[in-house]
């Protein structure tokens, strides 16, 4: 295991602003490296180390596969690409995406508390859904500090509200703020021992793993927790189910993982494309239906038009269950 410190830090919707305030107040001489993911399209092009790099005193740039990790330095995960800690270096890889995201913020913060332990230091800001919560979670449990945003901070507060709901966490603090108090974090030596058994440490490790390269076998991705009755929303695989604290997560054979609320709000989804689907359908239905009866004679053409006119009823029906679906969430309504 690398002696020196390492502080992950995981951000999404909102994040580029919270990012920005936080090396801000990172002095030149920070003694640890600051490994960062931001959620991006895997076509978009990604500024964030230029960014960075105006905002505080530390350089950031995109990280190449096997580069050594060097105290003082900014690294971002490039777009399409999870970001990973393997000991003295970092892993720049391709393997299965995490609710729908490469980069990983979970992905990341597993493969530090894995090869950094327990000198690790957590940090999720801005952002939507829980993404980080997992894990931050693991990094608590290799004896790393958990930090999070305070939630009225963020433009978006679902990511630091789930992490203080779901995850011991040790700090919260204005972006603006963070800086400075990882500097004192990093300087104070501030960890815990290991609390992980053996098979959590294997099951850990076996999660890094896939998010590097993917399942070694169909049958590996079993070891993690068992079998549901639900589906991979990318591939439709089938998923086993993890329970990390007050957390679920689920994770197909080909290596696909979503938390519980990233796969409700691809359920959500589904239905309305479901909805579309099958409002299609009965359009083209109806239509065909029409279009066979215009040459047959009345009283076939009149039997046609009849079932034409109950499938368009229909499809007007459905189309109002569209207008009407909203979206599946365990939030709490806003007032009013």
């Amino acid at each position: 295991m690398a002696a020196d410190p390492m502080v992950v830090v995981g951000a999404s919707a909102g994040g580029i602003e919270a990012l920005q305030a936080l090396v801000a107040g990172l002095p030149a001489d920070f003694p640890a490296a600051l490994c960062v993911v931001l959620h991006l399209h895997a076509s978009s092009h990604s500024s964030l180390p230029e960014i960075l790099s105006r905002a505080g005193p530390l350089p950031a740039h995109h990280p190449h596969d096997g580069e050594t990790i060097r105290p003082g330095c900014i690294y971002v995960a490039p777009p399409d690409h999870h970001l990973l800690v393997d000991g003295d270096t970092l892993g720049v890889k391709k393997g299965p995406k995490e609710s729908r995201f490469r980069p990983s913020v979970d992905a990341l913060f597993r493969s530090a508390a894995h090869t950094r332990a327990p000198r690790v230091i957590g940090v999720v800001l801005s952002g939507v859904l829980d993404d980080g919560v997992s894990g931050l979670w693991h990094i608590k449990r290799v004896g790393g500090v958990a930090v999070v945003q305070a939630p009225e901070d963020a433009a978006f507060d679902p990511m630091p509200r789930h992490a203080l709901e779901q995850v011991e966490v040790d700090h919260q603090g204005v972006a603006g703020e963070l800086g400075a108090l990882l500097d004192q974090l990093v300087r104070a030596h501030a960890f815990d021992d290991p609390t992980l058994n053996m098979d959590d440490q294997n099951r850990l490790a076996l999660e890094v793993q896939i998010a590097a390269d993917g399942p070694r076998s169909p049958a590996s991705v079993s070891q993690l927790g068992p079998y549901t009755p639900f589906t991979c929303p990318e591939c439709h695989g089938t998923m086993v189910q993890l329970e990390e604290g007050g957390g679920l997560r689920f994770r197909c054979h080909t290596g696909h993982a979503y938390t519980a609320h990233a796969l409700l709000a691809e359920l959500s989804d589904a239905i309305e494309d479901k909805f579309y689907q099958t409002q299609r359908v009965m359009e083209e239905s109806f239509l065909l239906l029409g279009r066979l009866g215009q040459p047959l004679p009345k009283a076939r053409a009149l039997a046609l038009r009849a079932q034409a006119q109950v499938m368009e009823q229909r499809a007007r029906a459905l189309h109002q269950l569209v207008l009407t679906h909203t979206a599946l969430s365990d939030e709490e309504p806003s007032p009013g």
